[in-house]
């Protein structure tokens, strides 16, 4: 039995267009199969999302949902007919799309796949290293690349096999009688067209790679391993054909001081036993800078101190994460004669003895892979 789409969205009939399309970008992200290499279950709740969001994301198709529910689309396969290609041009959609003019650093969709033409060029793609701040604040990046361009002087003629069609025709005998039917031509590959000139250097295609400077701009809140589509910035067609896209894959280069973790971000600070118990003020690094914070007396190692709004933000535009500082109190090695002395006078002091059952149970558990 289908799924009610209200349901697979998380939103209520009275919800208005804008909520239902928040929603689904929350759930398509979520669940993108970039985010979720190989689990069969997040692509199938993927393409549910987007299949939900079909319908509900246009008025006349949701209203007849309203009234008849999934019956209203039987007889056009499941929900109203939505293919991968369509989801993800969908799902580029759902993000602005952008600039098919070739200008650069707007970004049609995560990429994710998707039937190429033979007529349009091939993507390229590049790998762009990203600190902490980058990811914090968005980044304009200048990325040097190498692409095949159209060369200047080619000249074309139509094809004689297809007569510039880009397709032949063929009919068979069979038991049923002839039949006709349609193949790429052979000859120009779908092209229509043959080069007839071309220029000293160029490939057979009359092709040159040239290098151009391309403007990237990457949003707020991205990830490692996230992928960004550039339109019209791959190779050109040939013979005029649409250009591919440039693919950007995001790489995060590691901070000195702090781990991210989705929004958060995470510092190990060490303290002596001396300004955990007394308390103390320090400074700690965070992405764009320091700040201070307090150290209350009778701190204990494992303590948990948040600073708000110190993390990443959201891709989503949901807010930003925070900055975890988790503290584990040194202890000294190497005392003197005179610091010994002191410490042994303390020793049988009550206040010096632990209260085991005080003591914060499975921290090491739930942060080891942190603390290693």
């Amino acid at each position: 039995m289908a799924r009610d789409y209200y349901g697979i969205l998380g939103v209520s009939k009275s919800s208005t267009k804008q909520e239902i399309k928040k929603a689904y970008r929350k759930t398509a992200l979520k669940f993108h199969p970039d985010r979720n290499k190989g689990d069969k279950s997040a692509e199938d709740k993927f393409k549910e999302a987007a299949e939900a969001y079909d319908v509900l994301g246009n008025d006349e198709k949701r209203a007849k949902y309203d009234q008849y529910g999934h019956a209203a689309f039987q007889g056009q396969g499941q929900g109203a007919g939505v293919n991968m290609e369509d989801i993800f041009s969908q799902f580029g959609d759902i993000f602005g799309g952008g600039s098919d003019d070739g200008g650069g650093g707007g970004f049609g969709s995560f990429f994710g796949g998707g039937g190429q033409s033979t007529r349009r060029g091939s993507n390229l793609r590049i790998k762009v290293k990203l600190t902490l701040e980058d990811i914090e604040n968005g980044v304009e990046k200048k990325i040097k690349i190498q692409k095949l361009v159209n060369a200047d002087g080619i000249k074309y003629s139509t094809c004689s096999t297809c007569g510039g069609q880009g397709v032949v025709s063929r009919i068979s005998n069979t038991i049923l009688g002839q039949m006709r039917t349609q193949a790429t031509c052979p000859t120009c590959n779908g092209l229509g067209q043959s080069v007839s000139s071309k220029p000293s250097g160029s490939d057979a295609n009359g092709q040159i790679r040239k290098e151009k400077i391309v403007t990237i701009n990457i949003p707020e809140g991205v990830e490692e391993g996230m992928q960004l589509k550039v339109r019209g910035e791959g190779n050109e067609g040939p013979m005029g054909a649409s250009a591919g896209d440039l693919i950007v894959i995001i790489e995060e280069i590691s901070h000195d001081y702090l781990v991210r973790d989705n929004q958060n971000v995470l510092f190990k600070l060490q303290i002596s036993f001396i300004d955990a118990t007394l308390g103390t003020k320090v400074e700690v690094p965070t992405i764009s800078g320091k700040a201070k914070i307090t150290i209350p007396p009778g701190t204990q190692s494992g303590k948990v101190l948040r600073l708000r709004n110190k993390g990443l933000p959201s891709i989503e535009a949901y807010g930003k994460g925070d900055q975890l500082i988790y503290v584990n109190i040194f202890t000294p090695k190497n005392l003197t004669k005179e610091e010994k002395e002191i410490l042994e006078k303390l020793r049988d002091s009550e206040n010096f003895i632990p209260n085991t059952s005080k003591q914060e149970k499975g921290f090491f558990n739930n942060f080891k892979d942190f603390f290693n």
